[in-house]
């Protein structure tokens, strides 16, 4: 079974089961048994070894796990001291005065999703503590705020010069001038940057479509009905929900930076292209955390103790998010296991020659169904990324370009859906979204843009011109959301 299509079947068994049975955590581990099963050629020890030992024990020992665990647990603690000094409550009526309609909200949480382009977990998180408040006044229901959030995380963050995501991408290009071969991949990029126009057409023509639509019909109709009893909050300001996020962001930068090495001589560029992303933000995470606590204590919006107990608060929060991202690594340490990568590379490098101008769109559906699989972008970019370099260094130099950007849009995309991505499960806790409901209502709108970037990749491989190609999938964007209105099916 190893490196055949097998490989893929323990991740696809996951997602089917967790869409199929609204259940993530039973439906991961039946992923990760299989997974076990194949690899162990169905010895029963041999099964529970390679899952516990290899599996679980082997995510939770990886230095680059655990950062990301504790950066989680260190912001769940700071929205519970931003909630409980007074900040969130003081932010939501500071928004609801100057926010007047649902369409500012949306658009304001995704103006907020786009400045936070530093980093795709970092974004899901602080976007969501900060909006959750202004979402809930405004009517909009959890599944729809998790969307514009999931979708301003991956997407921004894959077209963003200076990001965890744009480093990561870096790394994996050889013989090459990184950087520059980003920048000039990120118009071609489609998929994040057609899911971007996409999100704000559906805001502003005030279009849903699918189980999007039925989910916010049902909060809305359910509001109407129901008022809220007011609990009485602290007396915050807004200032203390906007101090913290700005040092949050401003450790998080600091912390790439020194992890880069830029303070000890390397230059800005390149000190954030040698960064370590997940060491940074738990470093970064847990200097705003001090930071902060020591701020409410002067301003007496807590006491200490009151600050502490927001520690294992936060934690608790956090706990289905993180037994999520421990199943989901495990599984993906299976389809490793397994050999997915080794399958996937022979894939591409099979079908390589004699399709070059398809090959951008091909690229990019093999890398949505791997990323979907997987549920990993970067796994997926240092599989493809360096197949489509040495494919095309020395032929063509233009559709080199394209093609590593049909690789990053498809990651994506595949990311985007997967109900195993880390992003995607972020999303969800950063909205307060049960997971599989975000899963569901997300997809339809996913696959929109993936079809109308699919379309656009076969146009691309032949005109290389990102202006027609913007054009083209301008047009179809606009066209379907028109379609879905007048047949009016899927009006907010």
């Amino acid at each position: 079974m190893y490196a055949t299509f097998w490989a893929l079947v323990p991740p696809l068994i996951a997602i089917v089961l967790a869409l199929l049975t609204k259940e993530v955590y039973s439906s991961l581990f039946i992923g990760i048994l299989v997974g076990g099963l194949f690899y162990a050629n169905f010895n029963p020890e041999g099964t529970i070894l390679h899952i516990f030992q290899d599996g679980i024990v082997g995510s939770l020992t990886d230095e680059s796990k655990v950062g990301i665990l504790v950066f989680l647990v260190i912001l769940g603690a700071m929205v519970c001291l931003m909630n409980k000094a007074g900040g969130s409550a003081a932010f939501g009526r500071f928004a609801g005065e100057k926010i007047k309609s649902r369409v500012g909200a949306q658009l304001a949480t995704i103006l907020l999703g786009v400045m936070i382009f530093i980093d795709d977990y970092f974004n899901c998180l602080t976007v969501g503590s900060v909006m959750r408040p202004v979402a809930e006044k405004h009517k909009i229901s959890k599944e729809k705020l998790a969307y514009l959030i999931d979708a301003t995380a991956a997407p921004v963050c894959i077209i963003a010069p200076i990001s965890s995501w744009a480093a990561a991408v870096a790394g994996f290009v050889d013989g090459e001038d990184s950087f520059v071969l980003f920048l000039k991949a990120i118009p071609y990029n489609f998929y994040a940057l057609f899911t971007i126009f996409f999100m704000i057409m559906v805001v502003v023509m005030k279009v849903d479509f699918g189980p999007m639509r039925k989910k916010e019909d049902a909060f809305v109709a359910l509001a109407a009905k129901v008022e809220a009893v007011e609990k009485k909050d602290k007396e915050g300001k807004v200032i203390d929900l906007v101090f913290p996020i700005i040092v949050l962001i401003i450790s998080c930068v600091i912390g790439m930076l020194y992890t880069g090495g830029f303070f000890s001589g390397t230059n800005f560029i390149t000190a954030f292209s040698d960064s370590d992303a997940d060491v940074s933000l738990m470093l970064g995470s847990f200097c705003a955390m001090v930071i902060t606590i020591i701020y409410y204590l002067i301003r007496r919006s807590m006491n200490l103790k009151e600050a502490m107990s927001c520690i294992p608060e936060g934690f608790k929060a956090m706990v289905p998010a993180i037994l999520i991202l421990t199943l989901a690594w495990t599984l993906k340490g299976m389809t490793d296991s397994l050999g997915a990568k080794e399958y996937v590379a022979a894939l591409i490098e099979g079908s390589a020659e004699g399709l070059m101008g398809l090959l951008p769109a091909i690229i990019f559906v093999i890398a949505c169904i791997l990323a979907f699989a997987t549920g990993t972008s970067w796994g997926t970019f240092g599989i493809l990324i360096p197949i489509v370099v040495d494919a095309f260094s020395s032929t063509d130099y233009t559709l080199m370009i394209i093609a590593i950007s049909a690789c990053m849009a498809g990651a994506v995309c595949g990311d985007h859906c997967s109900p195993i991505s880390d992003t995607t499960i972020m999303a969800s806790a950063g909205a307060d979204c049960d997971h599989v409901s975000h899963v569901s209502t997300q997809l339809p709108y996913a696959i929109f843009v993936a079809v109308v970037s699919f379309v656009v990749y076969i146009v691309a491989g032949f005109v290389k011109s990102f202006w027609i190609c913007w054009a083209i999938g301008i047009v179809l964007i606009l066209a379907g959301l028109l379609f879905f209105k007048k047949k009016n099916v899927n009006m907010v």
